[in-house]
């Protein structure tokens, strides 16, 4: 059974910064892309930041140059920085896993974690 381990979040105030961290745990063989989605109130669920197994990382353009998202293949784990944040933040944030759990079939499974509530108060 595989795990998305999340840690982070709460209440920030408008202009300061927070960092998320998400940790794969379990029974798996391989994590492809990882990375963070977020969902307001009353909105879809979106991509924040995403990164590869090489390195390539997509981010969404609301917080395109005043967000890091980092990867440390070794631990399985991502970790979102997001500075300058705003109230259009406030949001539920999702970690994101692509997992590869059968080692005789190379696909890989969407996996979730719970989410974490992140506020920013303005």
């Amino acid at each position: 059974q595989v795990q998305l381990v999340e840690s982070g979040g709460g209440l920030v105030q408008a202009g300061g910064s927070l960092s998320l961290s998400c940790t794969v745990s379990g029974n798996f063989i391989r994590t492809d892309r990882m990375g963070w989605y977020r969902q307001g109130p009353g909105k879809q669920r979106g991509a924040v930041a995403l990164i590869t197994r090489g390195g390539l990382i997509d981010y969404a353009d609301f917080v395109t140059g005043r967000s890091n998202l980092s990867r440390d293949q070794s631990k399985n784990a991502v970790l979102l920085q997001m500075n300058t944040l705003k109230a259009d933040d406030t949001a539920v944030y999702f970690c994101y896993a692509l997992v590869r759990t059968d080692p005789q079939v190379d696909t890989y499974n969407t996996h979730w974690g719970q989410g974490t509530q992140v506020t920013v108060s303005s």
